[in-house]
């Protein structure tokens, strides 16, 4: 079983909404140094080989459903 660690990041022409709204709470609450704020998903999964490389699996996983392609980047981590 590998544990895969899978960051999803809005790229980085999209405006990120979400982000903005995160900024400007951090600025009410007096963290006036922050710039910029994006916002992601972080998900973990463990997966079985089963005779197939994880990070093939991994890659098909975010293209179909865990990242919408269009939208979004992803990297992951396979620990063993």
């Amino acid at each position: 079983m590998s544990q895969v660690k899978v960051f999803v990041t809005l790229k980085p022409t999209i405006r990120d909404s979400q982000g903005l709204v995160v900024r400007q709470a951090l600025e009410r609450l007096g963290h006036t140094n922050v710039e910029k704020v994006r916002v992601g998903k972080y998900l973990e999964l463990e997966v079985d080989p089963n005779g197939r490389p994880v990070e093939e699996q991994v890659r098909e996983m975010c293209d179909a459903l865990l990242a919408n392609p269009v939208m979004e980047d992803y990297t992951f981590q396979v620990l063993e």
